[in-house]
């Protein structure tokens, strides 16, 4: 193992985890601990000269479409299906008095 994982730091999991672990279940959170950062120191034995840093498993691409105007207003033909409007808005029932 290559960190040792103290009792301290099982203390300070079970507080941020919000555990209440047994003496078996700090066992074995132990021992997952301590193979999962084997695991990590292994992979710190890996060659990677010239591999680049991977920031997104796909490919990212901007998929926003330009801004463009069209100059069309259909105020009128949504307002045509309105219940009421005044002014050239929608007239609703009064919600705050």
């Amino acid at each position: 193992m290559a960190q040792e994982i103290s009792d301290k730091m099982i203390d300070e999991l079970e507080i941020l985890a919000k555990l209440d672990l047994s003496g078996e279940e700090r066992e074995r959170v132990r021992k997952d601990l301590g193979q999962m950062l084997d695991y990590i120191g292994r992979m710190n034995e890996l060659d990677t000269e010239g591999v680049e840093p991977l920031y997104h498993v796909m490919p990212a691409v901007n998929v926003f479409r330009e801004d463009e105007e069209t100059g069309s207003s259909i105020r009128e033909e949504i307002l045509a299906g309105a219940p009421e409007a005044v002014d050239g808005c929608f007239r609703v029932p009064r919600t705050v008095e």
